[in-house]
């Protein structure tokens, strides 16, 4: 999906949604400005680390190939006003985050790890305290799927291990979440392994 495509999906996605979540408020409330508050959009945008390093095994930095993918969503991000950044306390999760946030000025959050279910409550709690703004996280293969399903989206199989490029928007308004998915930056390499196996995120995120 070309990133023209995602965008316009988006738009589809928050033109449908924003309109209808006032409209109910105002019915409910005769139009009350505060009452439109109470209820606001909140936008997640998911992504994996960009492509990573084999050494150190531990805690890769970022390929110069992961480099420039890091890049291209901070100009897919660069009209989306994001108001925060989370990411996990890796090397490759901070430097793929990171243009985004310098880019809107932001400091980021980092989100520590733990067993999945717990680690991934905790990034849906994280990003519920930024109700009504546009929110970058920055996860792993086998995270990602994991924040969207607490937050309220679908569940599915984790990540491949050679899958980089996918985006994921949640849009949360009024008791729904819809998923929007699309691809950014460069293409996949090519699969060395086949997917599964994948260690929990406390010990190999």
């Amino acid at each position: 999906m070309s990133v023209r495509t995602w965008l316009y999906r988006l738009a589809l996605v928050l033109g449908a949604l924003v309109p209808l979540s006032l409209t109910a408020q105002e019915h409910a409330h005769g139009g009350n400005d505060h009452a439109k508050m109470e209820h606001p959009v909140t936008v997640v945008v998911i992504v994996r680390h960009a492509d990573k390093a084999a050494q150190p095994a531990a805690d890769p930095p970022l390929t110069e190939v992961g480099t420039a993918r890091a890049q291209a969503l901070a100009e897919m991000l660069r009209n989306s006003n994001v108001g925060a950044v989370l990411h996990t306390p890796t090397v490759r999760t901070r430097d793929t985050a990171l243009p985004t946030a310098r880019q809107f000025g932001l400091t980021p959050e980092v989100l520590p790890l733990g067993p999945a279910a717990v680690h991934a409550e905790a990034v849906a709690e994280a990003v519920r305290k930024h109700a009504g703004k546009t929110v970058l996280v920055v996860g792993h293969s086998n995270t990602v799927m994991k924040y969207i399903a607490a937050l309220g989206g679908p569940t599915r199989p984790d990540l491949c291990d050679h899958e980089y490029n996918g985006i994921y928007t949640l849009v949360i308004a009024h008791g729904e979440t819809r998923l929007v998915e699309g691809r950014y930056g460069p293409p996949n390499p090519a699969a060395t392994a086949p997917c599964g196996g994948m260690m929990a995120p406390s010990t190999r995120p």
